[in-house]
């Protein structure tokens, strides 16, 4: 595989677009074969004092305000997912990516997940089962594991479990063998400039597929299926719902796999929630198709581990337990996120407007029990203009939101940080506000360790 992607650069005037750590990951995949070749770094921020390409003499650099103008002039652009296009005519530009290139090489072993919320969940989980069972499985994707990171590891029999997001499948033209798609809310319009684009986007994880594939969907979640039902994919439908008959499905407590019982919902697990039950039920699903173990299957689901940032517990000062799920970006990621930890009495909200509709989050916070609402830039101070003012308390900043939260949460009560929008109006991104949560809200104890 590594060979035929070499042969894809050679001889091509190769565009870099974009140079955060995907686009590292494809300069430095194009250098350790291809020394001499050169490339140009397409970035908003002038690249050239970047350590990583400061030696490289066969290395231009566009940058700027115009960087996306005359795109044309390259064979080849490598495209990172974070930059958008929305505002340009891509239809006679050569754009490609990592992902793209990958699938076309190697879709067969391919498990691909996409979903507005519960990606990562979904995506690990799925990894966990397969390893569980003995498989060769490589996770990667839109967790932070660029797919050229992981070309030395892959062997003739290794499965690749990819977490894929809309920016990464924007541009593809081929589909992973086991293609799955969680749910559809509103999310991302500033990158895809519409809700039709963003959903096309994300029905590219089933658009070219074929018979033999199979597509695993959410059919209870109403934009996903209605969309499925309008067009003509191919490949074989395995639906899961929470409500109605499917192929997996939940009926008084009981999870049925072709209407056959497979395990009881209430069985011990770390994952809490009816969302991330249904999160179980895809990768159970996903189990079937590959004719694992149920055994071991069930015995991974039990034992997984919430991932970092998704309802993560982080443990209890002061007599409250705390958690952060700063993964949580849009209103219904916090709303089940409200529905599945019992006794929270403090909820950190807000964060950067993308222009998504608030209506069900704000009914929602105005019929809940929860007593404390922290609201933090830009969207919690928007949202706070509808709730009860004895319970909203209006800060600037993170650190301000977990002093704050230490004064009035109730003891043996749970204080949650969970944004229900992006993290990039004051953090890096979400794992920059998920950090700096903890620190604050360890802080004084860690002061009087070293005291």
């Amino acid at each position: 595989m590594i060979n035929e992607i070499i042969n894809m650069f050679k001889n091509k005037k190769i565009g870099i677009l974009g140079f955060g750590r995907e686009g590292i990951a494809t300069y430095n995949f194009i250098r350790k074969y291809l020394q001499d070749i050169p490339i140009t770094i397409i970035d908003l921020v002038n690249q050239s004092n970047n350590n990583v390409v400061s030696n490289d003499h066969n290395v231009n650099f566009v940058y700027g305000d115009n960087y996306l103008e005359n795109l044309e002039q390259y064979d080849l652009i490598m495209k990172t997912p974070g930059i958008s296009l929305k505002d340009i005519d891509t239809s006679n530009l050569n754009i490609t990516s990592q992902m793209e290139i990958l699938l076309q090489l190697y879709r067969d072993k391919v498990i691909g997940v996409t979903g507005t919320k519960g990606k990562t969940t979904t995506t690990t989980l799925i990894y966990k089962i397969l390893k569980k069972n003995g498989l060769d499985a490589i996770l990667a994707g839109n967790m932070g594991i660029p797919v050229f990171s992981i070309l030395d590891n892959i062997k003739d029999d290794t499965i690749l479990v990819l977490e894929m997001s809309s920016h990464q499948l924007e541009f593809i033209n081929v589909s992973p063998h086991i293609g799955i798609v969680l749910n559809l809310f509103e999310d991302h319009l500033d990158h895809a400039g519409s809700l039709e684009n963003y959903y096309n986007a994300k029905m590219n994880m089933f658009k070219y597929q074929n018979s033999n594939d199979y597509m695993i969907y959410c059919q209870d979640n109403v934009n996903l299926n209605n969309i499925i039902k309008e067009r003509n994919f191919k490949g074989q439908k395995l639906t899961i719902d929470m409500h109605n008959k499917a192929t997996t499905y939940l009926n008084n407590d009981i999870v049925y796999y072709k209407d056959i019982e497979v395990f009881n919902s209430n069985m011990e697990r770390k994952l809490k929630g009816l969302h991330n039950l249904e999160n179980i039920m895809v990768a159970y699903t996903v189990s079937k198709v590959l004719n694992l173990d149920d055994r071991k299957t069930i015995q991974a689901i039990k034992e997984f581990e919430p991932v970092a940032y998704r309802l993560e517990n982080i443990g209890v000062v002061d007599g409250v337990t705390y958690y952060v799920d700063t993964l949580a970006t849009i209103p219904e990621a916090t709303i089940n996120a409200i529905k599945a930890i019992d006794d929270i009495n403090t909820l950190i909200f807000g964060g950067m407007d993308r222009g998504i509709s608030y209506d069900i989050f704000i009914d929602f916070l105005q019929k809940s029990n929860i007593e404390h609402f922290i609201c933090m830039p830009t969207t919690g101070h928007k949202i706070a203009k509808y709730l009860s003012k004895d319970k909203v308390y209006l800060v600037d900043t993170l650190e301000e939101a977990c002093s704050l939260a230490k004064k009035i949460t109730k003891k043996n009560k749970v204080c949650l940080l969970s944004p229900a929008a992006s993290s990039y109006n004051q953090f890096k991104n979400y794992a920059e506000k998920g950090d700096k949560f903890k620190e604050y809200i360890f802080a004084e104890k860690n002061d009087e360790k070293n005291s």
